[in-house]
């Protein structure tokens, strides 16, 4: 956070969308816990990841005081309210009891083991654990492709499993996929043992 403090000219924009989803025995940490950087963070986060309503667009974010006016112009010609099922919903969701939130978490860091294991038993691929979220993150440049976005490509034409290639991600990503454990253990398993057998078929070759 010294870092940030040291640019009081740079405006910092914090997506917090993730915050329930972290594994490990860590515990999230807002930026609004850092009054120095208060008057240029913006914040975002909803109700999509937490309780599971991706289709239900509802949010929220939280401004410095000195943007709050352009902000709301900017909202009122940009969209309309919420409509109210879905302020409803999410009132329900706050106000209604949270163990489905922390079953669900724990569903997925169970599924993060299984993609991580079985990531790093295909051939030259290695993965990090990730330590929050539901993405895994892995090095793929020990497999001879030298283009990620390629491998992507033809996981998906010839294996049919869909993954992102790194760069699409920063001009760091390349060498890396993404993969999303947002399904089941059952499917997961699938597509992990489509990748070996994609890698396995192309070494041969």
């Amino acid at each position: 956070m010294k870092g940030l403090a040291a640019y009081p000219h740079v405006a910092i924009l914090s997506d917090e969308i993730y915050d329930h989803f972290v594994f490990d025995g860590e515990a999230h940490q807002t930026l609004l816990a850092y009054p120095e950087i208060r008057d240029r963070l913006i914040l975002l986060n909803g109700w999509s990841k937490t309780y599971a309503m991706t289709g239900w667009r509802l949010g929220y974010s939280i401004w410095p005081k000195g943007l709050y006016e352009q902000v709301r112009k900017l909202s009122v010609n940009a969209w309309s309210c919420v409509n109210a099922a879905t302020q409803y919903a999410g009132i329900a969701a706050l106000q209604g009891p949270q163990d489905a939130v922390h079953a669900m978490v724990a569903e997925f860091d169970r599924r993060r083991h299984i993609v991580v294991e079985g990531l790093n038993a295909l051939p030259g691929v290695s993965c990090a654990t990730p330590g929050g979220a539901f993405y895994a993150f892995p090095n793929v440049a020990g497999t001879g492709w030298t283009s990620a976005k390629a491998l992507a490509s033809a996981l998906l034409e010839d294996a049919g499993v869909a993954v992102i290639g790194g760069p699409d991600f920063g001009v760091h990503g390349e060498g890396y996929l993404r993969l999303s454990y947002a399904n089941s253990a059952e499917n997961i398993r699938a597509a992990l043992g489509r990748i070996a057998a994609f890698l396995a078929q192309r070494q041969a070759a």
